[in-house]
């Protein structure tokens, strides 16, 4: 019998190690389904001194986009920066045939902004963190 590995604590994780392991998923998954699609989907708003101020970034496959982050810097809020960064992204998505976009968001974020441009709360997970909820949000694209 193989001995048991040692288990290393490593708490400075890089962003080295986890694209190693997000590639290894990914391969993973392509071999489990069969699709190959997995692109990247990003937008960022950039003010007059070519700083980024807002980003949106996710990525789509297999006719799911997922959006993983969505910001936009506090001295820069109130000018439709999210509106347009959300805009695009949903764009994008139609454009790669993306059947449904997925989104969480904490109830002390954004949930409230995600339903006004049609996405659908999907579930809700209460204590994550403690006193607040996490939602998962699903935006249904329709013709895609």
């Amino acid at each position: 019998m193989d001995k048991v590995p040692e288990i290393e604590p490593h708490h400075d994780i890089t962003i080295a190690d986890t694209d190693w392991a997000d590639w290894r998923l990914y391969e993973h998954n392509v071999a489990a389904t069969g699709h190959a699609d997995w692109k990247p989907l990003g937008f960022v708003v950039r003010d007059s001194a070519a700083n980024v101020v807002g980003l949106a970034y996710g990525f789509s496959w297999a006719g799911v986009a997922e959006l993983k982050q969505m910001w936009v810097d506090q001295s820069h809020r109130g000018r439709g920066h999210a509106r347009a960064l959300l805009e695009a992204f949903i764009a994008e998505s139609r454009k790669r045939n993306v059947k449904r976009i997925f989104v969480a968001s904490h109830d002390f974020q954004a949930p409230a902004m995600y339903e006004k441009f049609g996405f659908k709360r999907l579930a809700e997970f209460a204590g994550w963190p403690e006193g607040h909820t996490n939602v998962l949000l699903c935006r249904e694209l329709g013709g895609a």
